[in-house]
């Protein structure tokens, strides 16, 4: 079979498959752009983990206390190295993103301190985190207050709403890199070093705080190269390389860094203790791998924002915006829209491919949410996967793609979905 008849087995129509062709053809340019950043990148990893000396004696298990666990601290050297960071935390023990920035918060924020969010309301599953909505163990249960400032509508910082909203018992500047369920434009890591350096020439001793998720690698530098006193991400995300099967990191300035160790462990303990259990080769090899990964799921991301802003639908980024993360946001303002074209991007996984996914209640959100998610690592959004709330203006965040081929198939896939349920014309 040819290329055309391989995708027409796997049910893409010969229409589906030729628009896609076209769509990928007037890519070349940017994919090669992306494909220099990724070697840029793979370098930088490269000399780190060279640098740090790193020897397969450091891929070898610890049980128990994890007492001078070389691999462990080594890796974390190797983070701060390639991270360009004082400090690294780098942990199974940390279970998913959100854990990573509530032990950031939480080891830095002491009980009437207020934490300021200056890139507007945080990721819904921090809201409880953060006591916006309340929950048990809160940073509101320990008397630790929130003020947000939004940005602009044309997505840049309110400067005049964020000096007005520093007060004497501002500790903390939280950024978020990434829309998570919003419209808003994405932030690049200069924005971020722009807000960085105002907000020090107001007050030097706040810390500054990034949520890095699904930003790693997209760029040639990252938010500790800007000034960002704290910079935290999942390695389910963009780091792990889609190998890591679990865990969190947490990059910046010693202290701080510190803090966070103790922590996710205890107050005497910090970073000595936590053993690693087997994991370790997969976080080095897929920190080694994630520029190359992060390039090909940046190529689906680019490739979804074509294929479906030139059927009519609204994408965020569009289809020509420079990108610095790898979301994309498809508006389809119906349930059923997003619900096939999760349909589509599960059916094209290689794991649970046979299975439909449906909204339902996930715990931290406050809207039924679909996921899609065939991954090989539970909940992995570097692998290609796709969610969104049910709630208007009914969009879908897609991620991910182990490699492009599978994200290109992906897409491809939620089109057929969508043309077969008649809620897209080719």
């Amino acid at each position: 079979m040819n290329l055309e008849e391989m995708y027409e087995s796997l049910d893409i129509s010969r229409e589906a498959w030729s628009y896609g062709q076209k769509i990928e053809e007037s890519l070349k340019e940017r994919f090669a752009a992306i494909d220099e950043t990724a070697e840029y990148n793979q370098l930088k990893v490269l000399g780190a983990m060279q640098r740090c000396r790193v020897s397969d004696i450091h891929f070898a298990a610890t049980s128990g206390y994890g007492y001078n666990d070389l691999g462990r601290d080594t890796l974390e050297e190797v983070y701060a190295a390639a991270f360009h960071a004082e400090s690294a935390l780098v942990r199974p023990q940390i279970t998913c993103g959100t854990h990573a920035l509530a032990v950031a918060l939480a080891a830095n924020l002491r009980p009437g301190d207020e934490l300021l969010a200056v890139s507007g309301k945080p990721y819904d599953t921090l809201e409880e985190v953060i006591g916006i909505r309340p929950s048990k163990g809160s940073l509101a249960e320990y008397g630790i207050t929130y003020r947000q400032v939004d940005l602009l509508p044309d997505s840049s910082f309110d400067l005049e709403g964020i000096r007005a909203a520093i007060g004497e018992h501002t500790k903390m500047i939280h950024i978020q890199r990434s829309k998570g369920y919003q419209t808003r434009k994405t932030l690049s890591v200069s924005e971020i070093g722009d807000m960085i350096r105002f907000i020090k020439s107001i007050r030097p001793d706040l810390i500054c705080m990034v949520d890095n998720c699904y930003g790693e690698f997209v760029e040639r530098i990252e938010p500790t190269d800007v000034g960002a006193d704290l910079c935290v991400g999942s390695l389910i995300k963009n780091p792990g390389g889609g190998l890591a099967p679990i865990g969190g990191y947490i990059v910046g300035k010693e202290e701080y860094v510190e803090n966070c160790a103790y922590r996710l462990t205890s107050p005497g303990l910090g970073k000595e203790v936590g053993a690693t259990l087997g994991v370790m080769q997969s976080f080095y090899q897929g920190f080694f791998l994630a520029p190359t990964v992060t390039a090909g799921a940046l190529k689906g991301a680019i490739f979804a924002a074509n294929v479906y802003e030139r059927l009519g639908f609204s994408v965020l980024p569009d289809g020509s915006e420079d990108r610095h993360d790898i979301i994309q946001s498809i508006t389809f303002g119906t349930p059923e829209g997003v619900i096939e074209f999760c349909k589509g991007i599960q059916a094209a996984a290689p794991v649970d491919s046979y299975v439909e996914p449906e909204p339902w209640a996930m715990p931290g959100y406050d809207s039924d949410v679909i996921m899609a998610a065939g991954a090989f690592v539970q909940g992995s959004s570097i692998e290609l996967s796709a969610d969104g709330p049910i709630k208007p203006p009914y969009a879908v965040y897609f991620q991910g793609g182990l490699t492009w081929e599978h994200a290109k198939f992906g897409i491809l896939k939620s089109l057929q979905k969508l043309v077969d349920a008649g809620i897209a014309k080719l």
